[in-house]
Formats: C-alpha cells, sequence, structure tokens
C-alpha cells in the first residue's frame, strides 16, 4: 500500500595514490560522503528528470535524498511513463501510486512541499512486509523506527497518537504488522491532502504536455 581505517599505530592511513575506488581514504573527513557522494553517473546523466525538462528515457537519479534502504531506492527509480499512464493517475490515487514512474513524480512534487518523508516511509513499509525471509525483522523494523517515527528523526512522520502509541508498544517485539497502521494513515494523508495539489501542479501538467506533444497524431 526501503544505504557506511585508522592506522594500528593510532594515525590516519595516508592516502593511497592510485586506488580511486575508495572514497574518503584521504584524511576521512568525518566519512562524509558516504551519504552525499556525487553521483557514480556524474556528467553522463543526460538530464536532471524525465518529468518535465527533457524526452529522454532516463531513470531517477537521487539528488540529495538520504535513504536508508536499498529496496527503497529501486522502488524510486522508474522509465518514462507512458501517456496513457500519466492520464490514467488523474482517475485515482490507487492508480498512481501502483505505476512506478507515478509514485516517482508524486515524489518529486512531495518534494517542493517538504513532505517527501511521507513517500519514502510508504515505501519502507513496502518493503518490510515483503522482506520476510531476509534481514531479521527486530533490525528491519528499527530502522524504520529510528528513520520516521522517532521525534528525534529530521524525517519524523505525522501520525496520531494512537498509532504512535501503538507502535512504540509493539517495538519491543515488532512483527510484520508493526507499521500497518501508520503506513495506511500516511496513505491517507497523501490521498486527501498532497493528491489533489499533485494534480493541479505543474509538476504534473508539465509532464502530460511534454508527452501529448510527443505522441504522434492520429
Amino acid at each position: 500500500m526501503s544505504v557506511q581505517q585508522e592506522s594500528a599505530a593510532g594515525g590516519t592511513a595516508p592516502a593511497q595514490p592510485g586506488q580511486p575506488g575508495q572514497p574518503g581514504q584521504a584524511g576521512q573527513p568525518g566519512q562524509a560522503g558516504q551519504a552525499g557522494q556525487a553521483n557514480p553517473r556524474g556528467s553522463n546523466a543526460c538530464c536532471f528528470c524525465w518529468c518535465c525538462c527533457c524526452s529522454c528515457s532516463c531513470i531517477f537519479e537521487e539528488i540529495n535524498v538520504e535513504i536508508t534502504h536499498p529496496n527503497v531506492v529501486h522502488a524510486l527509480c522508474s522509465p518514462k511513463p507512458t501517456l496513457e499512464e500519466v492520464c490514467s493517475w488523474g482517475q485515482s490515487f490507487d492508480k498512481l501510486m501502483c505505476c512506478p514512474a507515478g509514485r516517482n513524480s508524486f515524489r518529486q512534487f512531495l518534494r517542493t512541499e517538504f513532505s517527501e518523508e511521507n513517500m519514502l516511509f510508504w515505501l519502507a513499509c513496502e518493503e518490510f512486509s515483503k522482506d520476510a525471509n531476509k534481514t531479521p525483522v527486530e533490525d528491519r523494523a528499527r530502522v524504520i523506527y529510528e528513520d520516521y517515527i522517532s521525534i528525534l528523526s529530521p524525517k519524523e512522520v505525522s501520525l496520531d497518537s494512537r498509532v504512535r502509541e501503538s507502535i512504540n508498544r509493539n517495538m519491543q517485539e515488532p512483527n510484520l504488522q508493526t507499521f500497518e497502521d501508520a503506513q495506511l494513515q500516511i496513505y491517507t494523508l497523501m490521498q486527501r491532502d498532497s493528491y489533489p495539489r499533485y494534480m493541479n501542479s505543474q509538476t504534473y501538467k508539465n509532464l502530460l504536455n511534454t508527452l501529448s506533444e510527443q505522441s504522434p497524431e492520429p
């Protein structure tokens, strides 16, 4: 309905020339390059995104977004949508969210409203409920809690007290249903609050116009 050596004598190991595949070795300034390192595609990327400024079919690239679950990054990547798909997003929020390209475009809009964490939380919950046989539930639940539920997190989502208290209790022995109520609440929030604004936004209109212009004449 989810992404981090000192020498034995105690000093910082000198930079090793000729080893470009080990970022941060030279001085290791807080290892700050892990979350915000340059896009590996560099200048080869053909555009910022497909949604409003070009017709190429490149995929979404992370732009200053810190995502802790690699599957969430994968879920946000999508090919360029078709005109038919984009038109269907206006029929219902469910159709928008069922389409990878729709989620991607909607997420970019949420970023402009400073509420991107809602989409990231929803995606993290989707992956959480599907990865039952991989990383232990407790570990994955803790990551989601610290990223989106904790009041100390800069990406904390807005939940009512009942749902928040339920999660706090369940975190003692988390299971695959721990975040179900919270995920539904955030989904409903996006549907009622952000979705109508997205449909009237330039983000959506530009994408629709671009694809309409590219469509062959009947």
